[in-house]
């Protein structure tokens, strides 16, 4: 029997406006764990989303082998349901509650079926995933972001699926709660196939499915292992470039030799012609003759140096490297040591429950400031109440700041209105909105052009921010785009505070000094 626990064979899909986003797909995964990667657009999420079920394909089939677990990026939970209901597991508590109070009705019995211990099993879940003391009966809404995701993974535990999908996981996840997830990665026993933009869980995976231009390219390893062999074969590219380069400059200069030997000779002939005496008829066909030699021997370097430009063009093509912005902003300058915010005493509360008070915080430049802290201590709370000073931009984790009808460049033009059109545009094109697509409305866009685009207006905004608030920024971006922020932040000249719990990610924008909220409290220091 095959390995294989997925396969897809043959798979087709397409938007409702026939828009392709896969054309005969097939593939099959295997025991352990992979990760799939590819561009934000590229369609993962629809490819986790077809093998689950939740969409049909237009043509080809998938088959999935054993009890399947999903875990989809956006939880489709209400704020009144119970964790019980998350779990799925309410009709059996009840049915449980019910023969334990004396009603021995045979559907009670039905409903248990072999779970018996149910709510063990679930309070052993909670309890794994760092869920101990959350009550079965207690309402979403009161759980943090974090708790929730939490929460939906231990209800696909909880089926002991045979295949497990996650989409997303780490999202809105502490560092507590990141380690306690790839706790269970590490000995998960099935088949896992993880999208995922955090690196470092990444890096617990057998091997890597890349999906890129419609077809999946299978790498043995982790994704830092992934991440050599692309390094390799940019290299490999990058000297095929150099060296079809060097040929196109010699097929050029041999075709150059040739014509003026072609010319020389031609020079010569014509001389000697005259100087022999012989019958302008005789002399006229020698002449053409030497003219057809010399066009031929043209059209064979000129063959030569189209198919060197050729190769050059193809080659240029594999090493080029289009997903990388570009940006200079020295608009963004903030002098070291200046007071861009100083707030004291700061406070806040929700639904009666203080969050936080009596916190000091300021802020200097150009400080480069990451603010972590559990789900739930009141890190997004303080970042909103600290928005409204001068020069200063917020990205929330819904990245809500443009015009959603609006195009990006019309959304550009309003947060720089004095920018001409042809500088606009110059710009654009160096955060990768490239002729018409500068024309798209913020609507279509993935998660990462999104942020491309929220990049561009605020960095360039009239006048340039300096000081940035980014809340959890790398939420829902695929690992190029995690890049092209990276790039943007060491660009960027001011002060920023960024929540994260990516520490790969604020290893890589260089942050400067540690802030922790917790328990109510902000204490300073680098965490262990």
């Amino acid at each position: 029997m095959s390995d294989a626990f997925v396969v897809c064979s043959h798979l087709s899909f397409s938007w409702p406006d026939d828009t392709p986003v896969f054309q005969d797909l097939s593939f099959s995964v295997p025991g352990g764990r992979t990760g799939l990667v590819a561009a934000n657009g590229a369609g993962k999420s629809t490819l986790l989303k077809l093998i689950a079920g939740q969409l049909r394909p237009a043509a080809g089939s998938v088959s999935v082998r054993g009890v399947l677990g999903y875990l989809p990026q956006h939880l489709p939970f209400a704020g009144d349901q119970t964790v019980a209901q998350v779990l799925g597991a309410d009709r059996i508590l009840a049915a449980l509650h019910a023969i334990e109070g004396g009603d021995a009705s045979e559907e009670h019995f039905t409903t248990i079926g072999n779970d018996w211990d149910i709510e063990e099993r679930s309070r052993a879940e909670l309890d794994r995933l760092g869920l101990g003391d959350v009550a079965l009966d207690r309402r979403l809404g009161t759980l943090s972001g974090g708790q929730v995701v939490s929460l939906g993974l231990a209800a696909q535990l909880l089926k002991r699926p045979d295949v497990l999908l996650l989409d997303e996981p780490t999202n809105n996840l502490d560092s507590e709660a990141r380690d306690r997830l790839t706790a269970v990665l590490r000995s998960w026993g099935g088949c896992l196939l993880l999208v995922s933009h955090d690196r470092a869980l990444l890096d617990e995976v057998d091997r890597i499915a890349a999906l890129d231009a419609g077809e999946i390219r299978w790498y043995g390893g982790t994704y830092s292992e992934y991440e050599q062999a692309l390094d390799a074969g940019r290299e490999v590219a990058e000297r095929q470039v150099r060296n079809a380069e060097q040929d196109l400059k010699r097929q050029k200069r041999e075709m150059q030799q040739a014509r003026e030997r072609a010319a020389k000779r031609a020079s010569t002939a014509s001389r000697n012609l005259a100087d022999a005496g012989l019958a302008r008829i005789v002399a006229g066909g020698l002449k053409r003759d030497a003219q057809v030699s010399a066009a031929k021997t043209n059209d064979v370097h000129a063959s030569r140096v189209a198919e060197a430009q050729a190769r050059a063009d193809a080659a240029g093509r594999a090493a080029r490297q289009d997903d990388r912005i570009a940006i200079e902003l020295p608009g963004t300058n903030l002098p070291v040591g200046r007071t861009i915010f100083s707030g004291e005493r700061l406070q806040a509360s929700y639904r009666g429950r203080t969050i936080f008070s009596d916190v000091d915080l300021h802020i200097r430049g150009p400080e480069r400031i990451a603010l972590t802290g559990p789900n739930g201590a009141g890190k997004s709370t303080l970042l909103r109440l600290i928005k409204d000073g001068p020069r200063t931009a917020y990205l929330s984790q819904r990245l809500d700041l443009l015009d959603e009808d609006r195009t990006i460049a019309a959304n550009l033009a309003a947060f720089a209105p004095n920018l001409p059109d042809a500088e606009r545009m110059n710009l654009l094109a160096r955060f990768l909105f490239r002729g018409a697509r500068a024309h798209l409305p913020v609507r279509v866009l993935s998660g990462g052009e999104r942020l491309r685009a929220t990049l561009a207006c605020i960095l360039y905004a009239e006048p340039a921010p300096q000081l940035l608030l980014l809340d959890e920024p790398t939420n829902n971006l695929d690992l190029v785009s995690v890049g092209q922020l990276e790039a943007a932040l060491t660009a960027y000249q001011g002060a920023f505070v960024v929540v994260s719990h990516d520490d790969r990610f604020l290893a890589e924008i260089g942050v400067s000094r540690w802030l922790r909220l917790a328990d109510g409290r902000l204490t300073e220091g680098q965490p262990v």
